[in-house]
């Protein structure tokens, strides 16, 4: 993939994304329900590991911290990684644990039938997070939708980020929040998701989701509330309405970039990559001074990047189509 660290935008620091490298099972068989379905299709997955992929295609230096199996799934996703120019270094192996896996159908109802089979990405412990040198990374990325659920990821997961309160590192925060996976506890999801969003310097989440964390009733209610209860500057993606940027208890909206979609699937955790990107080249006291209008073009960007995820068929496939040639 390209690692073009000549470009205009500089990709100077080295990014770490922690959480789930995980195996997305796509039952083909259209409206079929997984207990129905006989044809699947393999693809590399997890939030986080979507964004350290989005990140090295654009030209920067992503690092992945997640634990898989010693299975095919887990040699597959290290394979992919590196194949982007992803540093696996701190992707663990367990011997123990197979490599996790979701598998999902759409229903003829928009439904989704999903199924969650946990294994080694919730084994990820504070030890193996606490062997990491901080000092080596610009930015930290938190976008994990499993590390809120009951393991050791969970604990190593808010280990790491109160690691990086006296360090000079940004922080960065994705909620991906994943309602099929919290249907019966999401009260502890959003609690776990204030503490992030409150020590962050960076969040971006859905329209669904800000309403869900503040119970607003309006996407502008929520950001209120964003503003008043955080300090970082925020992005609400509103699909085709564009996405809000919450800067300074400031909102401004950035209109998104038209497209005729074929799949939507990776285009925020492209966005967030492409934000990381952008930063990536710059120390932390150079991101506090970013002004408003310097934002909006980090974020007119990533909406370029999310829109050109959405003209591919898989989130890894569409990255591949993905350089910083898009934001010229």
């Amino acid at each position: 993939m390209n690692n073009d660290t000549n470009s205009p935008l500089g990709a100077g620091g080295k990014i770490l994304c922690i959480g789930e490298a995980l195996i997305d099972m796509i039952c083909t068989d259209k409206g079929s329900p997984l207990s129905d379905g006989n044809n699947f299709l393999k693809k590399a997955g997890g939030a986080p590991t979507n964004v350290a992929a989005a990140i090295s295609a654009l030209g920067g230096q992503a690092e992945l911290a997640a634990k898989v199996g010693v299975d095919p799934f887990g040699n597959h996703l290290i394979d992919v990684m590196r194949e982007f120019g992803v540093s696996t270094k701190w992707v663990i192996q367990d011997p123990t644990q197979f490599t996790t896996f979701a598998f999902v159908s759409l229903m003829e109802n928009g439904e989704r039938d999903f199924y969650f089979n946990r294994g080694a990405d919730g084994q990820l412990t504070e030890e193996e997070i606490n062997s990491i040198d901080l000092s080596e990374y610009a930015i930290i990325h938190f976008g994990s939708a499993t590390g809120f659920l009951p393991g050791p990821l969970k604990a190593a997961y808010k280990t790491l980020l109160n690691k990086t309160f006296e360090k000079d590192i940004f922080v960065s925060f994705d909620p991906n929040y994943r309602q099929l996976l919290f249907k019966n506890d999401t009260q502890t999801f959003i609690e776990q998701s204030w503490y992030f969003m409150k020590h962050c310097h960076f969040f971006k989440v859905s329209d669904e989701e800000a309403l869900l964390l503040t119970g607003a009733a309006t996407v502008e209610e929520s950001a209120k509330i964003f503003s008043e209860k955080t300090i970082a500057v925020f992005a609400i993606t509103l699909g085709k309405e564009g996405t809000m940027l919450g800067f300074n208890d400031q909102t401004i909206i950035i209109e998104s970039i038209p497209v005729k979609p074929v799949d939507t699937t990776g285009a925020g955790d492209a966005f967030v990559g492409a934000v990381l990107y952008q930063l990536s080249n710059k120390d932390l006291v150079s991101i506090k001074e970013l002004s408003l209008n310097e934002w909006k073009h980090i974020i007119t960007n990533a909406n370029k990047a999310g829109a050109r995820t959405c003209e591919y068929l898989g989130a890894m496939e569409a990255f591949k189509h993905l350089n910083n040639q898009i934001f010229q």
